[in-house]
C-alpha cells in the first residue's frame, strides 16, 4: 500500500519513523512519501519537504512565515492528489495537518488517519468538529484522552499506548546507559525545546540558573536535530556548558537532573527517571498566567502531570518563570534535595499508567486491518 505521512517537528519524526518500520514489517509492498525528517528518511521512501520548513510556532513567527507555510500546504495538497495514496497519516501538528485533512476528505482521495491525536483537551477544543468531519480514524497515545474523545465528544478512538515509553524502553534495552559525554562530574541536562522560538525564550534563563553549579556538575545542553549547532552560540557564550547534538536519550540516561521545556521531553525525562523542573517562558506572562488559571481547560502543561492527574513535576510557566525560581526548584531535586525522592517515587505511577504496550506496532496492526477491510 501507499502511505503518505505528515510530520511537523522532531518528536513526530521519531514517532512516525517507528510507525513506518512497523508498517513495513506487516506490509511487504509498503511505499512511503512524506513531509518529515531524517529518521523517516532512514526508514525509506520519498521525502517531499523536511519538517524544519514547517516548524513555526506562535502568532508572530507563523505570521512572518505565512507565505512559506501556504506554499508548503499547496504543494502538499497537489502532491497527495498526484500520488493517490491509500491513506494519509497525520502526526500531531494540527495547525497544518487539519487543513490537509479537510482537503483530502473533500476530494475523497483516501482515508485520513491521525496518529497522535491533537491536544484539543488543552486548547482549541472547537477543532473536534473538523476531526469528526475530516478524520476517519484517530489514534491516541495518552490514556486520559479516551474519556475526552469517547465520552465527552462521542467520537470513538484507538488508544494504542505511548510511543515515548516504548522508545525509551527499547533504547535502554539496546544501549544500556551509554554516555553522551565523558567526565568525572555528574551531569545536569538542559532540554530547551526543538524550535528556535522555544530555545530563544527558555535557554538564557536555564543557563543563568545553573551557572553557580558548574564547579560541581557538568552542564550539558541537548541540541535539537532541526537546529544547527551554531544557533546556540549566541546563548552559550560565557557559560561553562557543553552541547550534545542528536543524542538526547544518551544524555538523559546519565543525567542527575534536568531543566526541560514543556513537551515530549518532559515525558522522556520521566521515562529515564531523571528528576526535572519544567520551564516555559511566555510573552505577557501575567496575562498568560490568568488565562491558564481561568480559560485553559487543563491544570498542567507537562505530559507527566497530565498523565498522573496531579503535580508530579514543578511547572514554572508564565508569571512563575524566573531564574530565581528555576534555581530554587532545581536545587530541591538535586541529590540531597527535599523533593528528589518524592519525584522519583511519583514517576513510578506514570510508568504504571502507561504500561508496556507497543504503540507503533499496535497502531500499524489496527491501520492495516482497517485498510484491508476497505
Amino acid at each position: 500500500m501507499k502511505y503518505y505521512l505528515l510530520v511537523g517537528e522532531a518528536s513526530g519524526d521519531l514517532h512516525a519513523s517507528h510507525l513506518m518500520q512497523a508498517l513495513k514489517q506487516r506490509d511487504a509492498e509498503a511505499q512511503f512519501r512524506f513531509f518529515g525528517g531524517d529518521l523517516m528518511m532512514a526508514v525509506g521512501g520519498q521525502r517531499v519537504r523536511h519538517y524544519r520548513e514547517l516548524a513555526y510556532m506562535g502568532f508572530i513567527p507563523v505570521l512572518l512565515h505565512l507565505p512559506t507555510i501556504l506554499r508548503n500546504m499547496k504543494l502538499c495538497k497537489q502532491d497527495i492528489q498526484q500520488w493517490q495514496p491509500d491513506v494519509v497519516i497525520l502526526v500531531d501538528y494540527p495547525g497544518f495537518n487539519l487543513g490537509i485533512a479537510q482537503y483530502v476528505h473533500r476530494h475523497r482521495i483516501c482515508p485520513v488517519y491521525y496518529y497522535i491525536a491533537p491536544k484539543l483537551w488543552a486548547w482549541k477544543e472547537y477543532r473536534i468538529k473538523n476531526i469528526k468531519r475530516d478524520v476517519d480514524e484517530l489514534f491516541s497515545i495518552l490514556p486520559f484522552e479516551v474519556p475526552f474523545f469517547e465520552q465527552k465528544h462521542r467520537y470513538p478512538i484507538h488508544y494504542v499506548g505511548n510511543p515515548t515509553a516504548q522508545e525509551v524502553r527499547e533504547y535502554l534495552a539496546e544501549h544500556g546507559e551509554r554516555k553522551a559525554v565523558s567526565g568525572e562530574k555528574p551531569v545536569l541536562a538542559l532540554l530547551a525545546g526543538s524550535r528556535r522560538q522555544e530555545i530563544k525564550d527558555n535557554l538564557p534563563a536555564m543557563l543563568a540558573a545553573t551557572a553557580h553549579l558548574t564547579d560541581r556538575y557538568d552542564v550539558v545542553l541537548a541540541g535539537a536535530p532541526s537546529i544547527e549547532p551554531s544557533y546556540y552560540d549566541r546563548f552559550t557564550a560565557g557559560y561553562a556548558v557543553r552541547l550534545v547534538v542528536n543524542d538526547t536519550y544518551a544524555l538523559l540516561s546519565q543525567a542527575t537532573a534536568a531543566l526541560v521545556t514543556s513537551g515530549t521531553a518532559t515525558l522522556e525525562a520521566c521515562m529515564f527517571r531523571v528528576p526535572q523542573v519544567v520551564c516555559y517562558e511566555t510573552p505577557l506572562p501575567r496575562l498568560v498566567g490568568f488565562l491558564r488559571r481561568h480559560v485553559l481547560k487543563v491544570k498542567y502543561v507537562s505530559l507527566v502531570n497530565l498523565i498522573a492527574g496531579r503535580e508530579v513535576v514543578t511547572e514554572l510557566v508564565a508569571e512563575t518563570f524566573s531564574v530565581d525560581n528555576i534555581r530554587r526548584e532545581l536545587e530541591a531535586i538535586l541529590p540531597g534535595g527535599c523533593q528528589r525522592q518524592r519525584m522519583l517515587t511519583d514517576y513510578e505511577e506514570v510508568h504504571r499508567l502507561l504500561g508496556d504496550s507497543r504503540a507503533a506496532d499496535e497502531a500499524a496492526h489496527v491501520m492495516l486491518k482497517l485498510l484491508t477491510k476497505r
